[in-house]
């Protein structure tokens, strides 16, 4: 009986003994499935536990003009996050902070309990709406500063500058191609915590400051550009167009000085307009570009040396390629003319005879080398290629049509480019939108010198084109574009727009490109403008807007009237543009006309709501000032902040509440130093306007 139990008991403790062992294997394979394993894992979620990592995000860098004018600068903006370990009721918190943001409480419920370190609630919000979030004092959150963008003009040159989203990526415009230089880096809040939440005092906290994002240097010049967006707001109302470009370019450096698109949008606001016009046209449309572009023709046929500008030419109104019938835009005929009169009379006969004579081959290496049918390179995105016949399927008709600027689509900066070489001696550049990129300390990280491409024409060919191309304006289809004082070169179009079904009865683009002056150009540009109602042809409606805005420009870039002597005897010829937005109309137009300005109204109303050039620039006397009062440009029942620095509290007051605004006094001294919101931006009746006095 005692063997018996004696084995018994050996068996019990072996039997323990491989319990034990099984055990000890086991937490044995446990640690080290943990250790090597699940290290990673349980590091983060314990850093999670009691490490909060509050972002700190970088000042984006300003976008200047080329004289270093603001174009799109950051503000700052308070926004909400939460660290869900910190919220002890999410269903409270969240019913409290959906009532001020306007966000579903449920959803942000579902949010406030998820196990995270660090989520974002609502970014940049106004400052009233984030008094009020401090006000409510919420365990778990908190507010941080973040940049916004703010763009100080409005629409102007929306279609250069885009817009950024919520995080500041660039998403359009130079904002997206240079956004690399613009964002910089973000920097970081990092404190510890214990595990009831509460700060550790002496923990190792950390603050990785942000770097700032690089500034950009535009080629774009604010005045040239206001002087453009008002001729266009001119054109549109008077032909109510379906869309409207006007591109300006520096033959010698390729540098555009000013690009505009209408309609267009508020980058401030992009959200509210329709994607399609965010859309940038000058370099995102294909067209046909009609009569202008007999001026590659025309440099095709004198690079070829197939004509001679004293060659005779014939024509009965109409010509007969491949059995087709092009015919002449005037009815009869020229009859007999030279080719410089070809030129002037923008004669279609004529020009498919040249076309016809020069050749495929020849015609295709000069339309390839004027840079048609590919990029220009010019750093905004969306650039289009345009649309070309493929040379090995091209036929006589298809060069005779392609020879009056027909089946055969371009962009608008593609043509302007072609002209300007033309212009610059037959020397072909990249279009450039960015002059220099700097630091916050104002040194130079990157500078952008001309790009010559390629020579496309002999410098004498060049020159003998620039001389037909004034004969142009001096006596042909272009007079309306003459400017009094100097001497314009340049070419009209018009052409029909294409559908499915062929050619679109009454639906035109009308436009003019050219240069100034012709024998020396310092200014190249190009005037488009799309479906026209009523009067369509390029001579009749382009020519006059590019007539009108060289008009300003020419003075502008202070280049000397050529004939007649046209100087001013040394005497200042320039003024600067008073203020008068929220001015009544009356007023406004008296203190205009004693700066030496002429005024031009749209719409109706009592009051000024906004002014094309804006307040301060410089521009020639007897420019024209757009002023807008009731339009559907602006919002209703919206206000144009005045600007009130340098005023004593009684005149801000004044200023203020003659508008319908609420002063909100901050500060002690006598003069404004500053104010929130900016001079300039939009306002509904009755917001608050916090004037800083020193």
């Amino acid at each position: 009986m005692a063997s018996a139990s004696h084995v018994t008991i050996r068996k019990r403790v072996a039997v323990f003994f491989l319990l034990v062992s099984f055990v000890i294997v086991g937490l044995i394979g446990r640690l080290g499935y943990l250790q090597f394993y699940r290290s990673a894992w349980l590091t983060e979620n314990a850093t999670d536990q009691r490490v909060r990592d509050i972002p700190v995000e970088a000042k984006r860098g300003i976008i200047y003009d080329r004289l270093g004018r603001e174009l799109a600068i950051s503000v700052s903006a308070e926004s909400v996050y939460a660290i869900p370990a910190e919220i002890r009721n999410p269903e409270e918190t969240a019913a409290k902070l959906a009532a001020i943001l306007a966000l579903d409480p449920n959803n942000l419920a579902s949010k406030l309990k998820k196990r995270q370190a660090f989520t974002w609630i609502k970014r940049k919000l106004d400052a009233e709406t984030a008094r009020q979030v401090k006000i409510l004092n919420l365990p778990g959150i908190g507010l941080t500063q973040e940049s916004q963008r703010y763009y100080p003009h409005d629409n102007l040159a929306s279609h250069v500058l885009g817009f950024t989203g919520v995080d500041s990526q660039g998403l359009d415009g130079v904002e997206m191609t240079f956004d690399s230089y613009l964002r910089g880096r973000s920097g970081s809040i990092v404190v510890e915590y214990d595990a009831r939440g509460r700060e550790i005092p002496y923990a190792n906290h950390r603050y990785v400051p942000p770097v700032d994002g690089q500034n950009i240097y535009l080629t774009i010049d604010l005045v040239i550009q206001q002087i453009v967006e008002r001729e266009l707001d001119r054109i549109m109302q008077e032909t109510q167009a379906r869309a409207a470009t006007i591109i300006i370019m520096q033959p010698q450096t390729g540098e555009i000085l000013a690009l505009a698109n209408k309609p267009d949008y508020n980058p401030n606001r992009f959200a509210e307009y329709a994607p399609k016009l965010w859309r940038n046209n000058a370099v995102s449309n294909a067209y046909e570009p009609g009569s202008t572009f007999k001026i590659i023709t025309t440099a095709a046929a004198l690079g070829e040396h197939v004509v001679k500008l004293e060659d005779r030419f014939f024509d009965p109104g109409s010509i007969e390629v491949q059995g087709r019938n092009i015919h002449c835009w005037k009815h009869g005929g020229h009859g007999s003319q030279s080719f410089v009169e070809v030129v002037q009379n923008s004669c279609n006969v004529g020009f498919v005879t040249v076309g016809l004579r020069l050749g495929t081959d020849p015609f295709y290496q000069y339309i390839d080398k004027f840079g048609f049918g590919r990029h220009t390179g010019i750093d905004l995105p969306g650039e289009a290629k345009g649309i070309m016949i493929d040379k090995a399927k091209v036929k006589p008709i298809n060069i005779a049509t392609m020879s009056i600027g027909q089946s055969i689509a371009v962009t608008p900066i593609q043509l302007v480019n072609a002209v300007a070489a033309v212009a610059n001696d037959g020397k072909l550049n990249r279009p450039q939108i960015v002059r220099e990129v700097k630091d916050k300390n104002s040194q130079l990280i990157r500078e952008f010198q001309p790009d010559v491409v390629r020579q496309v024409l002999e410098e004498a060919v060049a020159k003998q084109e620039k001389g037909v191309l004034e004969k142009v304006v001096e006596e042909g289809s272009g007079r309306n574009a003459a400017v009094e004082g100097f001497r314009v070169a340049g070419k009209t179009g018009t052409a029909q727009k294409v559908g499915a079904g062929g050619y679109l009865p009454d639906k035109y683009v009308a436009s003019f490109v050219g240069f100034a002056p012709a024998d020396n150009p310092q200014v190249a540009m190009l005037v488009i403008i799309d479906e026209p109602v009523g009067l369509y042809y390029g001579g009749q409606i382009a020519a006059p807007v590019f007539g009108a805005v060289m008009k300003d420009v020419l003075p502008y870039i202070k280049l000397t009237p050529q004939i007649a002597a046209a100087a001013k005897d040394g005497k200042e010829v320039h003024t600067e543009v008073p203020q008068v937005i929220n001015l009544p109309v009356a007023e406004a137009t008296k203190v205009l006309q004693k700066a030496g300005l002429t005024v031009r109204l749209e719409e109706t109303g009592e009051r000024v709501a906004d002014q094309i050039p804006k307040p301060g620039s410089r521009v020639p006397k007897g420019t024209n000032v757009l002023l807008y009062t009731d339009s559907s440009r602006y919002l209703t029942g919206e206000i144009t902040v005045p600007d009130c620095a340098g005023l004593s509290l009684a005149d801000a007051t004044n200023v203020l509440t003659d508008v319908g605004l609420i002063i909100s006094p901050v500060g002690s001294g006598n003069n404004v130093v500053k104010q929130d919101p900016v001079p300039g931006s939009k306002a509904s009746p009755g917001m608050s306007v916090s004037v800083f006095f020193e």
